[in-house]
């Protein structure tokens, strides 16, 4: 299956990224398994910012989305993806 992969804000530049990408995974995938990959592809910039394969979820300062939902409304990073998803990667904005 293929799922697209968008990346928001400052993990653009980290990645030196300019557009989404397509990923290829395996059938009844599921997000851990998607950053798995990415932390693979892109090494130590986005092991250290977003994801490392080592913990129980994404780094404090970034969120992710699958179809618009956000992953504390699925079920995490235990979410199963499905062909066609599109994922947002996003660094978490604060402000006042």
């Amino acid at each position: 299956m293929k799922v697209t992969v968008d990346y928001l804000g400052s993990i653009k530049q980290t990645l030196g990224l300019k557009q989404a990408e397509q990923m290829e995974l395996k059938d009844n995938a599921a997000v851990y398994d998607l950053l798995s990959m990415l932390a693979e592809k892109h090494g130590e910039p986005f092991k250290k910012t977003v994801y490392e394969p080592k913990d129980p979820d994404l780094k404090p300062h970034y969120i992710l989305s699958v179809n618009g939902l956000l992953l504390n409304q699925l079920n995490g990073i235990e979410t199963k993806l499905k062909d066609g998803d599109r994922l947002i990667l996003m660094p978490v904005v604060t402000g006042g």
